[in-house]
């Protein structure tokens, strides 16, 4: 037992929640959660101070001494204790016999051969012990290594963009106009990656190209999956990856993981690259058993420390039922407008579409190939996705993985009207979103033909998404966070609904210093979670 359990021991037997005790030691709740993460050393002032609070050595809650003589001290009162019984003392002991002094040398000639054989034994265990671990460098760093940081890997939703997106410059879709996120998140020493996937592409695709981009190959459909929706199997090539140490461990032994983040559709995405990495697929094993790809094998869900959702439709947009896909479309680029003041033309030139794999390649009419191709035909699309139905089919394909920390953060822009009773965009709605934020507001079918039952509690939404969509997979249950509550792997906690709309929470349409300081709390926050031993 180390000195982090141990204070979580003392701390439990105390009665004492982690804020409670940090009140005690006048420091943040964060302090306490980090020294029993084993991510930083509590200062000796605190040690001496918890000591006082637990009533234990501080010889004890650094080391652990003394835990096994307690261990004896309770074994002999609990079982000696009651199992004793008087016993007659004979009146007079017989005197030892005098031990021959004939056998006393080739006693200590013993004594002398056994320690001999021990300590050979312990040099022969200190030459071949470090051999296992690779050395006495890799044997050292085991036990004297930081704890690894993992860097954060940011994905954009539908219609989006990464840093390699020649728009990014202009207007970064992560910050927009509050500035960049990741610029400054990188400030403060975190490594943040942004990620370009396709745009309108599905959950499935768009995962794969994740992938590919993470691990720098090239981005594989699967022979499956391609077959069926008639495009080709591979796509880009990516010859340098986006985090080089992913998957790899250091000489501690460390595994170098990476925490997602996912805004809209970006949520959709992670949460199936999360799940394909766990689980893999075995329908792309099957078709393709010779030349699989290492993210259809499955066994790698431990690369992912966490994944977090921001607005993501985990249940779909009823959007979907009350515009037509070129409204979609159109309304995509609407945004694009608005982030970067360009023309529908200019948007054309900057954002790359990565269609390629089903014939639509960049510097053509995107717009009226996205319209008119078989692309939009079929069922691998944002679009699919991104209806009631088409989000139900695909959470029977993603499955939470019980090692990886889930998070939700859900915004609401509506309010319910006096007037027609349903939901109405508050006057603080980014003006593009405010027809939509109405039309969703509107919309209920519980009809028995209905794909999806739609009633009153997917009216409140953010401008595109509807609340109860955002919050989690309708075959998860989600758990309201809290500070005080022990955060467990494999469960979707969802904080509290916040005031704003689809764009808020990226810096479109919120104030610079609360966006900023929005991700530097959900840092914090997920840097100081316990971790897999």
């Amino acid at each position: 037992m180390n000195i982090a359990e141990r204070i979580i021991k003392l701390r439990k037997e105390a009665g004492l929640s982690q804020e409670a005790l940090a009140e005690h030691l006048g420091v943040s709740r964060q302090s306490v959660s980090k020294w029993e993460s084993g991510n930083v050393m509590p200062d000796l002032d605190k040690v001496i101070a918890m000591c006082d609070i637990f009533d234990v050595s501080t010889d004890y809650l650094l080391k652990g001494d003394g835990e096994e003589n307690q261990q004896q001290k309770d074994y002999d009162e609990v079982y000696i204790g009651e199992n004793t019984q008087t016993i007659q003392a004979p009146l007079s002991e017989p005197e030892p016999e005098p031990e021959s002094d004939e056998h006393e040398e080739p006693s200590r000639k013993t004594k002398m051969k056994v320690i001999a054989c021990i300590l050979a034994a312990c040099l022969l265990f200190a030459a071949i012990m470090p051999i296992p671990f690779g050395g006495y460098r890799k044997l050292w760093a085991m036990f004297n290594e930081e704890p690894v940081e993992y860097p954060y890997v940011l994905v954009h939703g539908m219609g989006g963009w990464g840093e390699s997106a020649g728009i990014n410059s202009i207007a970064p879709y992560w910050g927009s106009l509050a500035g960049s996120i990741s610029d400054k998140l990188r400030n403060n020493g975190t490594e943040v990656y942004e990620a370009t996937v396709g745009p309108f592409s599905s959950a499935w695709d768009r995962a794969c190209e994740l992938y590919a981009q993470l691990t720098g190959t090239t981005v594989d459909y699967g022979a499956a999956h391609s077959a069926q929706h008639g495009h080709n199997r591979y796509g880009k090539t990516y010859t340098t990856p986006l985090y080089e140490q992913w998957g790899k461990k250091t000489e501690g032994g460390q595994l170098q993981k990476i925490n997602l983040v996912g805004h809209s559709f970006g949520g959709n995405t992670v949460t199936m690259l999360t799940s394909l990495l766990e689980y893999g697929s075995e329908e792309e094993i099957n078709a393709s058993p010779d030349d699989v790809s290492e993210l259809f094998k499955g066994g790698k869900g431990e690369y992912i420390n966490s994944v977090t959702t921001l607005c993501s439709p985990h249940n779909g947009s009823t959007l979907y039922y009350v515009v037509d896909k070129q409204n979609l479309i159109s309304a995509s680029l609407g945004l694009l407008r608005v982030a970067g003041g360009l023309t529908n033309a200019v948007a054309s030139d900057v954002i790359d579409f990565q269609l390629e794999h089903f014939g639509i390649f960049a510097g053509t009419d995107n717009t009226s190939s996205l319209l008119n191709d078989s692309f939009m035909n079929g069922k691998d699309n944002a679009f699919y996705d991104l209806s009631p139905h088409g989000a139900k089919e695909l959470n029977e394909t993603i499955q939470t993985v019980e090692d990886v920390y889930y998070f939700s953060y859900v915004y609401c822009t509506t309010e319910k009207s006096a007037i027609t009773g349903k939901q109405a965009p508050k006057l603080s709605t980014m003006l593009v979103l405010m027809p939509f934020a109405r039309l969703i507001g509107g919309y209920t079918n519980t009809s028995d033909d209905a794909p999806v039952k739609i009633d009153d509690s997917w009216l409140p939404n953010d401008g595109l998404v509807n609340v109860v969509s955002a919050r989690c997979p309708s075959d998860e249950t989600p758990v309201a966070y809290s500070e005080e509550s022990e955060t467990e792997r494999g469960v979707w906690y969802v904080f509290p609904t916040k005031d704003g709309d689809h764009g808020t929470v990226i810096g479109m349409n919120g104030n610079a210093v609360q966006t900023h300081q929005f991700y530097t709390d959900l840092v914090e926050m997920i840097n100081t979670l316990p971790r897999i031993k």
